[in-house]
């Protein structure tokens, strides 16, 4: 009983961390593409 409770509780923590990481590279790669489009259109 202890043991399914330890391990949700890291199975959820992971996810959260997959989450979060997910959502801070989505905003990277956000940031790299209007850079990139500013490039094209610049010229």
């Amino acid at each position: 009983m202890e043991f399914q409770l330890i391990f949700k509780i890291i199975i959820i923590v992971g996810v959260l961390i997959a989450v979060y990481i997910t959502l801070r590279n989505l905003d990277i790669i956000k940031i790299i593409l209007i850079y990139l489009k500013d490039l094209l259109l610049r010229k």
